[in-house]
C-alpha cells in the first residue's frame, strides 16, 4: 500500500501539505488508499461523509489539490452548477471504480486542471496506470507507473507485472491493445458475446451508442438455439426507437436481436453495471 501510494503521489506531483479529499467509504480499497496516501505523502486529508454529491459538503473557499471519486459522484457533481465549479477547481482528480462514458469524457476534456481515469484491481491494491481525460493530452491510452510491465496472453487479455505491489504476474480478464508502453482496454472477456461465429464486445457496442444517445442502456447476452448467443439491449424507459438507432450506427452483425425496457439498470454499490444481474434479468 505504501509503494502504491508513493507511485500515485510521484506521478501526480503531489507534495507535503497538499489537500486531499476523502469522500469514499473506508470499507473499500479506494477509501483506504486515500488515507494511506495522506499518511505516506504528508497530505492534509479532508474527510467528509461519503455521498453521491461530495462537493455539496465543501465550503466555497476550501481548495482541494487532490481527490478520488467514482463516476457516479462525478456525474452528479457535473449536474449541479456550484458543484461543477468546485469540481473544475480540483488540481488533480482521479476517477475509478467504473467505466466513463463518452458524454462524461467530452465534458471532462474541457476541464482546466488534470482529470485522470485509473486502471487497477484488488490484487494491485490500487491503480497501476492512469490516462488523461482533460486538456490537449486527453487519451484513450493508459500510461503505467514506473516499474510496471504489461503484455497480453493468448486470449488478448492484459498481463500485469508490478513487483512493487504484487510479486506474481497478474492475469486479468480485460481484453486490451498495447502500443509501446501504453495500453487501451477494449472490454471484459466475460462480456464477449459469441453470436453465429461473430465475437461482439458488449462495451464496444455501448460506447458507440452512447455517442448518439444519453439514454441509460447496456448490452448483455442470452442463450439462443440458432446463434449460440444473441446480443440484448437493455435500456431505461422506451426502447422502440433504439432499434433504428442500432441499425444506423452499428456494424450489421453487432445489432442486438432483442430489446428490453426496464425502470432502472441493475448497478453495483460502486456505480458499475451489475453484469451478472443484467444477464439474469433477460
Amino acid at each position: 500500500m505504501k509503494a502504491s501510494a508513493e507511485n500515485t503521489c510521484k506521478f501526480l506531483g503531489l507534495k507535503q501539505g497538499d489537500s486531499a479529499l476523502l469522500c469514499m467509504p473506508l470499507d473499500y480499497i479506494a477509501g483506504k488508499m486515500m488515507a494511506v496516501r495522506a499518511e505516506v505523502c504528508g497530505l492534509n486529508l479532508i474527510c467528509i461523509e461519503p455521498s453521491g454529491h461530495p462537493l455539496a459538503q465543501i465550503e466555497d473557499n476550501k481548495h482541494i489539490d487532490f481527490a478520488a471519486m467514482v463516476p457516479m459522484q462525478v456525474f452528479n457533481s457535473l449536474s449541479v452548477p456550484n458543484e461543477r465549479k468546485r469540481l473544475m477547481e480540483i488540481n488533480n482528480l482521479i476517477i475509478g471504480g467504473g467505466s466513463i462514458d463518452s458524454s462524461m469524457s467530452t465534458e471532462l476534456r474541457a476541464f482546466p486542471n488534470a482529470v485522470w481515469s485509473t486502471y487497477g484491481m484488488t490484487e494491485t491494491l490500487s491503480h497501476i496506470a492512469l490516462r488523461r481525460l482533460s486538456g490537449d493530452n486527453a487519451s484513450d491510452w493508459y500510461e503505467p507507473f514506473d516499474g510496471v510491465d504489461i503484455s497480453l496472453n493468448a486470449s488478448g487479455c492484459l498481463l500485469i507485472h508490478a513487483p512493487m505491489v504484487c510479486h506474481e504476474v497478474l492475469e486479468t480478464n480485460d481484453i486490451a491493445t498495447i502500443s509501446g508502453k501504453h495500453f487501451k482496454i477494449i472490454g471484459r472477456l466475460d462480456n464477449v458475446i459469441c453470436s453465429g461465429g461473430i465475437k461482439i464486445q458488449a462495451e464496444e457496442v455501448e460506447d458507440i451508442l452512447h455517442q448518439y444517445t444519453d439514454q441509460r442502456l447496456a448490452i448483455t447476452k442470452k442463450a439462443d438455439p440458432k446463434f449460440g448467443e444473441i446480443a440484448v439491449l437493455v435500456a431505461e424507459g422506451k426502447v422502440d426507437h433504439l432499434k433504428s438507432l442500432c441499425e444506423k450506427t452499428l456494424p450489421k452483425y453487432w445489432i442486438p436481436k432483442r430489446y428490453v425496457s426496464v425502470v432502472s439498470l441493475p448497478m453495483t454499490e460502486t456505480g458499475k453495471i451489475a453484469r451478472a444481474k443484467l444477464k439474469e434479468l433477460v
